[in-house]
């Protein structure tokens, strides 16, 4: 699994001009599911997404978790972060895999988000979405889960 995460002031993801997931500050989180991605990858996701010190403490320094403030994550399949664009001028989609499978691992990540009483908010899954960030520091971290 592999994920873009930005810190951020308020962001909402819109599917034909209607808004269908926002949070304030929290989290935005792209997600590319990969064909081999299992439940263990799922969890150790959720355990980064949640716990990763990315906002300031009292003291301006990057020590507190999402779980720490009580922040929000809006979550956002993304399959476009697994193109492989190494050769020519066209990304290869080949190592997105079975979107049924991406949408398994992707809903299963949804829910082990929120049984850790995180507000959650997402897009629509293989649905064409529009993104809005407001990204706070900009602070943005690239995270996949390890390799099997």
């Amino acid at each position: 699994m592999k994920t873009v995460i930005q810190r951020v002031n308020h962001s909402s993801v819109s599917v034909d001009g209607q808004i269908v997931g926002q949070i304030n500050t929290g989290l935005c989180v792209l997600v590319g599911a990969e064909p081999e991605d299992t439940q263990k990858d799922v969890d150790w996701m959720t355990n980064k997404l949640v716990n990763l010190r990315i906002f300031e403490d009292e003291n301006g320094k990057m020590n507190q978790s999402l779980l720490d403030i009580n922040g929000g994550i809006l979550l956002v399949s993304q399959f476009t972060l697994l193109a492989d664009c190494s050769a020519g001028r066209r990304p290869s989609f080949i190592g997105a895999g079975n979107p049924e499978k991406a949408k398994e691992i992707f809903d299963a990540l949804v829910q082990k988000v929120k049984q850790l009483n995180v507000y959650v908010q997402t897009g629509v899954f293989g649905a064409d979405m529009t993104v809005q960030i407001e990204n706070n520091g900009p602070a943005t971290f690239i995270l996949e889960s390890p390799k099997k």
